[in-house]
């Protein structure tokens, strides 16, 4: 048998002769069929921004939302099988709710995402069941200051600056990287992640979405929330008028 899927692929605890787990690159196949969701670390907060989709004209607006609140200072964005991320959302939520019962404090964020990260590795081990098919990025304002961290289908947690995942992940990171994030406040970051969305958006394949955004940071005294809605519309406003400026240039130069 060669190791380009068959015969490998049929459960998620057999290995390919090259060392691969077909399930779990499938599960991040799921993911990479989602809307783009980033987040950026800054010097006061963490921003998130998710492209979420909207496939029918039907659909309600504001239904199905892809950004989560865990805890009061814990917020979570999804990319991916939204019904699978609902199941990681409540167990994230419950193991926040039961340290702060034992301990009388708020999770870190390192600690929850330890957890996480090893409930999601467990669906990659057993033949029975198979991997969740979504990305995370999670983000917290604690004592020492902002922090993020993002998971993906095997399990894998790392910290970051600034992250994307989803299906312009890569186009995203590409902005991400042109930033100076570290020097910049939460309201700043707002008009770059609003910009990048709109940047990595496929208008010929997808042409209908919605911008979500959150924050949370000192202008929020440490608690996740959606963005306002006038800052939210501003930054959607900036995005909007610097694609337009670019594809301006772009003319002229032609």
């Amino acid at each position: 048998m060669s190791s380009i899927g068959t015969g490998y692929d049929l459960s998620a605890s057999q290995f390919s002769p090259d060392g691969r787990v077909f399930q779990v690159e499938y599960a991040l196949k799921a993911v990479e069929n989602s809307g783009t969701a980033i987040g950026i670390r800054g010097k006061d907060g963490v921003v998130f921004g998710v492209e979420k989709l909207v496939l029918s004209k039907l659909y309600e607006a504001g239904a199905n939302k892809r950004i989560f609140h865990i805890d009061r200072h814990i917020g979570m964005a999804v990319a991916g099988l939204l019904a699978d991320a609902r199941q990681i959302v409540e167990t994230a939520r419950e193991e926040a709710a039961n340290y702060r019962s034992v301990y009388g404090a708020p999770i870190p964020l390192k600690y929850l995402t330890d957890r996480v990260a090893m409930y999601i590795h467990q669906y990659t081990l057993y033949s029975s069941i198979r991997p969740f098919g979504c990305s995370f990025i999670l983000s917290s304002f604690e004592e020492d200051g902002p922090h993020m961290y993002s998971i993906d289908p095997s399990g894998v947690a790392l910290g970051y600056h600034g992250c994307a995942t989803g299906k312009a992940k890569q186009a995203a990171k590409t902005e991400i990287e042109k930033l100076k994030m570290q020097d910049m406040t939460m309201k700043d970051l707002v008009k770059e992640v609003a910009k990048i969305i709109y940047i990595v958006h496929d208008e010929v394949k997808d042409k209908a979405f919605e911008l979500e955004l959150s924050w949370v940071g000192e202008a929020t005294n440490g608690k996740h929330q959606l963005v306002p809605k006038d800052i939210a519309e501003e930054a959607e406003k900036y995005a909007k008028e610097s694609l337009e400026e670019d594809s301006d240039s772009d003319d002229e130069d032609l």
